[in-house]
């Protein structure tokens, strides 16, 4: 088997897809919803480009819900999505993850947030910046991760014991498992795992991927190991 810092994974794979025509691929469409808390649900759907699962996020915030990373959805799915409840903000984690956020700003007239660092990127040119430690409802935070891909952030969601949602800087799918993103993946790969310790100072007891499993119990903790095992 190839050693997976060897690979050329899904977050690089997304990005050429990204860059390219968009005419000629076919975006993975997801077919369900799936509540995971109250107030936290996840769509996934395998994407044959790319040969990976990709993970979306919904949030419900006090000013609507906050979609993450979205990939596109069938018409099923789509109904069951506007049924949750008003969409408020869209969010995209790194330069790879523009996925299908731009048809659903458009459908749900919606503003986009990234990294304040991508403010000039050719996919998010037009995009709101969000700033490290820039709360939204006072229920989400968004955490700069430097180091990573492009405008790499995470975000805190409070409710409920804290989850938090990632985008590439750390992976959790089979044969690997949880794991940080390999050093060729990285700008910095040092600043990354640096910048990743961050995460600590809030409490979440849950971590939710655009690549992975979720991980749906003791993840605070199991973020401390890693970075300890990995210094």
């Amino acid at each position: 088997m190839v050693p997976l810092s060897f690979c050329p994974g899904p977050w690089a794979l997304e990005r050429t897809r990204m860059t390219g025509d968009v005419s000629s691929f076919q975006m993975a469409h997801a077919q369900e919803v799936d509540r995971i808390l109250a107030k936290l649900f996840i769509w996934q759907a395998y994407d044959q480009t790319v040969k990976a699962d990709l993970f979306s996020t919904g949030l419900e915030t006090s000013t609507g819900i906050c979609l993450v990373d979205p990939i596109s959805l069938g018409l099923t799915a789509l109904l069951d999505l506007e049924a949750q409840g008003k969409i408020a903000r869209i969010f995209v984690t790194n330069a790879n993850h523009t996925r299908a956020a731009r048809q659903f700003a458009a459908t749900f007239r919606v503003p986009v947030f990234a990294n304040a660092t991508l403010r000039g990127d050719i996919d998010l040119a037009d995009v709101t910046g969000v700033r490290d430690g820039e709360a939204f409802s006072g229920e989400l935070t968004g955490i700069a991760i430097e180091g990573g891909p492009a405008g790499e952030m995470a975000l805190h969601f409070a409710d409920d014991g804290g989850s938090m949602i990632l985008g590439d800087a750390l992976i959790n799918f089979e044969p690997h498992g949880f794991g940080l993103l390999p050093v060729k993946y990285c700008l910095d790969f040092k600043l990354m795992r640096q910048s990743l310790k961050k995460l600590l100072s809030f409490p979440f007891e849950r971590m939710f991927f655009a690549h992975g499993t979720p991980i749906l119990s003791d993840a605070h903790a199991g973020l401390e190991h890693l970075l300890a095992k990995s210094s």
